[in-house]
């Protein structure tokens, strides 16, 4: 039996593209002899569709999708992923796969672990399925499951993936097929492997996942499709962040002896992701150019050089804002940078409206020293140019806050915190170095002052990160374990970190919170980034 798989990239409700993806990748199996072409979950309307899901119409146009899918599989039978119809009345639809051949669906199941977390918010939209059959092909017997029936983590004390393991294997299978829509987090890229590679191990059968790749706003889909042995050993893994369609004979592919070995550079996924998730964004909105703030900081550096990268340096413009407190080696160093990249770059002093602002309010400030209220109204200044050469040329503002920034609030409401999408929200300071490291890799692009100098916000005279914050190694490793591991403050041990430090942080989290509510889409790298899969009360005691 031959067997395709198409790791493609769909877009949110466009069913004439996601119709016309299927169906040309359809054609090209068919012509390499495939008898089964398999595709990702929720492929024919594009995932996640979210509320979409609660409108009549939306479930039609999915219906109506799979009829014409349907119409194209003569002589060849694909598995594609949608959402179905609950019967039962006032129930929630279920996220089905269905295998569509010659004109009609000969075989439909539905996911049976959905999860009550996580970036699709899945159990306010779907019905569980609680019924496992097999799919008679060819003479074999195929488990088909989406996404998370199969991703069962050890650890956990939710039994129901255990359970429908145990059925897979009292059904016997030849063959376990997962289709999927897995968002890439690079700390989770290994443990994920080895969850799928242990239910093949555990079944004694081959699994064969199914990604899709491409980002939908936040959510950036790796791909990286799989066949496994039934030893557990990946023989087969498809490119990361690129479309793909392999096709392959089974019986083949799976005495082969030769396994895939993954080594994953955690920090060449992290570009690679951020750059197609700012391309997607890009493409799929139809926007078409980009205007962000350089200071002559490494957050902004990295920022450009990946936006540059995502949509081309022609469509990417940087704005220099120096103050009275800019030192003459930021203002350089961000010259240099973007004649690297050859971007057009303009220079516009802050001075006349900070000076106004300092004019205007001086009556009601009479007495009060300069403080935090003067450094607010700088970076609110660049704000306003931003989003006025936004507004005048239809630039997209790219906001340039990282992730330490944004969890303990080291950032501007307003100001330097505006932006239509947050390229490194999910990105911690420590790993916008390495970031950068990397962009630099054959050749300087960032200066090596950028990336050397003290990090410094350049608000009043001789003003360092480090004054308002923990060394950003201590503080990243105590980020790390409070929001990734959800470690309570007890818990949180390493290096030079003491209990003070500790209880600082946390605190800075906490009370911040409200401006993380108002904040820019952040494209997702990691497994707990800001946003859909975090959140906390505004008010309460934390």
């Amino acid at each position: 039996m031959k067997i395709s798989i198409a790791q493609l990239n769909y877009l949110i409700g466009d069913f004439t593209k996601n119709t016309g993806l299927i169906t040309d990748a359809i054609d090209k199996a068919k012509k390499e002899g495939a008898d089964l072409v398999l595709f990702s979950e929720l492929s024919v309307c594009g995932c996640p569709p979210f509320d979409l899901l609660k409108r009549d119409y939306f479930i039609q146009k999915c219906e109506n999708a799979v009829d014409a899918i349907a119409k194209k599989c003569d002589g060849i039978t694909a598995v594609i992923g949608a959402p179905t119809r609950n019967n039962t009345s006032g129930k929630k639809p279920f996220n089905s796969a269905l295998a569509v051949s010659d004109d009609k669906i000969v075989f439909s199941t539905s996911k049976s672990a959905i999860n009550p977390l996580g970036s699709h918010n899945e159990q306010k939209y779907f019905e569980s399925n609680n019924h496992l059959v097999l799919f008679e092909f060819k003479g074999k017997r195929i488990a088909i499951t989406i996404n998370e029936d199969l991703l069962q983590d050890k650890s956990s004390t939710n039994s129901f993936n255990k359970l429908l393991i145990k059925k897979i294997i009292k059904l016997n299978p030849d063959l376990i097929v997962n289709i999927a829509a897995i968002p890439f987090s690079h700390t989770e890229i290994e443990s994920r492997t080895q969850l799928f590679c242990d239910v093949a191990k555990k079944c004694g059968v081959p699994v064969i996942m199914v990604n899709q790749t491409g980002a939908n706003t936040d959510l950036i889909y790796e791909g990286g499709s799989m066949i496994i042995n039934k030893d557990g050993r990946v023989v087969k893994r498809l490119p990361f962040f690129e479309e793909a369609i392999f096709t392959f004979d089974l019986e083949k592919c799976l005495k082969e002896t030769k396994t895939v070995e993954p080594q994953y550079n955690h920090i060449a996924l992290m570009h690679d992701a951020i750059v197609l998730g700012i391309r997607d964004y890009f493409k799929k909105t139809g926007l078409k150019s980009a205007v962000l703030g350089l200071s002559g900081g490494i957050d902004s550096a990295i920022v450009l050089c990946l936006a540059v990268e995502a949509i081309g340096n022609k469509n990417v413009r940087a704005v220099l804002m120096p103050s009275r407190y800019s030192s003459d080696h930021s203002i350089k160093d961000s010259v240099d940078l973007a004649n690297n990249l050859n971007i057009q770059y303009d220079i516009v002093s802050i001075e006349k409206p900070f000076s106004a602002f300092e004019d205007i309010l001086a009556p009601l400030f009479t007495g009060r020293e300069e403080d935090v209220t003067e450094e607010n109204i700088q970076a609110r200044s660049r704000a306003v140019i931003l989003m006025a050469i936004s507004n005048k040329f239809g630039n997209m503002l790219l906001n340039t806050s990282n992730k330490s920034e944004a969890a303990v609030g080291y950032g501007t409401l307003y100001g330097d915190m505006a932006g239509g999408l947050s390229v490194i929200g999910d990105v911690y300071k420590t790993d916008v170095y390495r970031l950068s490291r990397y962009v630099n890799r054959e050749k300087e692009i960032i200066p090596e002052n950028i990336l050397t100098k003290k990090p410094s916000a350049e608000l009043h005279p001789d003003q360092f990160d480090s004054d308002s914050l923990p060394d950003y190694a201590i503080l990243d490793s105590i980020l790390f374990q409070y929001l990734e591991q959800e470690k309570s403050a007890d818990q949180i041990t390493g290096e030079n970190i003491d209990k003070a430090t500790v209880d600082r942080v946390i605190k800075m989290v906490n009370r911040n919170e409200h401006k993380r509510h108002q904040f820019a889409p952040i494209l997702r790298v990691s497994s707990k980034p800001f946003g859909k899969d975090r959140l906390l009360p505004l008010v309460g005691r934390l």
